[in-house]
C-alpha cells in the first residue's frame, strides 16, 4: 500500500537533505455556499435587466508549519427596482504546501497564486449555483491577483510612510 503520509515528504530530495522550496496545491474544498431566491417565483418573471454586485475577499490562516488553508470568498448580489433576484455567497479553500520558501515568496504564493489556481474551479461553483437557482449562470470575469496583490503592497507601503516595490 502506498505510503499516505505528508505529501510534501515524498518530494524530498533523493540525498536527504530537505532544503528545496516547494509549494504546491494539496486539496481544494467548498467551505461554505449559500443561495438565496427570495422572490421565487416573482422573480422569474420580471423583465428588468438585474443589476450586479460582485465582492472577493482573500484569506489565509496557518495549518501546521508545511500547512496554509487559503479561503477564496465571493459574493454575488443581483437586484432590480422590484427586490433582490438572488444573493450566492461562496467561500471556496484550497490547502496549500509550503516547505522553504521565504516569508515574502510564501506570501505571494499565499494571497496571488493559490487564489489564481483556485478562482477557476470557484467561478464553476458560483455558475452552477446561480444555474441551479433557475437562472443564466453567473460567469465571473478573470481576476488578475497577481496585480491585485502588487497593489496591495504598494497601498501598504504607501501607508507606512515607505516606498512602495516595484513590479519585477
Amino acid at each position: 500500500m502506498a505510503d499516505e503520509g505528508n505529501v510534501l515528504t515524498n518530494l524530498d530530495n533523493a540525498n536527504g537533505a530537505d532544503n528545496s522550496p516547494i509549494a504546491g496545491l494539496l486539496s481544494q474544498y467548498v467551505k461554505d455556499l449559500s443561495v438565496e431566491n427570495p422572490k421565487a417565483p416573482e422573480s422569474f418573471q420580471w423583465q428588468e435587466q438585474p443589476e450586479l454586485d460582485v465582492q472577493f475577499n482573500i484569506g489565509a490562516r496557518t495549518i501546521n508549519d508545511e500547512v496554509h488553508e487559503i479561503e477564496l470568498k465571493i459574493s454575488a448580489t443581483a437586484t432590480t427596482s422590484l427586490g433582490t433576484v438572488y444573493v450566492v455567497e461562496l467561500a471556496y479553500c484550497g490547502l496549500i504546501g509550503l516547505r522553504n520558501l521565504p516569508d515574502d515568496q510564501a506570501h505571494a504564493f499565499l494571497f496571488a497564486e493559490g487564489p489564481r489556481i483556485l478562482f477557476p474551479f470557484a467561478r464553476r461553483v458560483m455558475a452552477d449555483a446561480t444555474r441551479d437557482a433557475g437562472f443564466a449562470p453567473l460567469l465571473l470575469d478573470p481576476i488578475d491577483f497577481q496585480g491585485l496583490y502588487i497593489q496591495n503592497l504598494q497601498r501598504q507601503q504607501e501607508a507606512e510612510g515607505g516606498e512602495a516595490p516595484t513590479a519585477q
